[in-house]
């Protein structure tokens, strides 16, 4: 998954102030507690942050 599309992903999803701050708010334990900006700067796919927060926030599965 390309960046622009997470992003607007979580956008659509969360809006654009809320998905800013999970990003670098939210720790994922799914990805060894580091936040969603970390994961993606440490070169974890995007798709695997979406769907880590996805699951972390209940995103019903038809939206993930």
């Amino acid at each position: 998954m390309r960046l622009t599309e997470f992003t607007e992903l979580m956008y659509t999803e969360f809006g654009p102030r809320t998905a800013d701050a999970m990003l670098v708010d939210h720790a994922i334990l799914e990805l060894g507690g580091r936040t969603g900006a970390q994961a993606i700067d440490d070169g974890v796919d995007p798709k695997t942050v979406w769907r880590a927060l996805c699951a972390d926030f209940q995103v019903p599965p038809e939206r993930r």
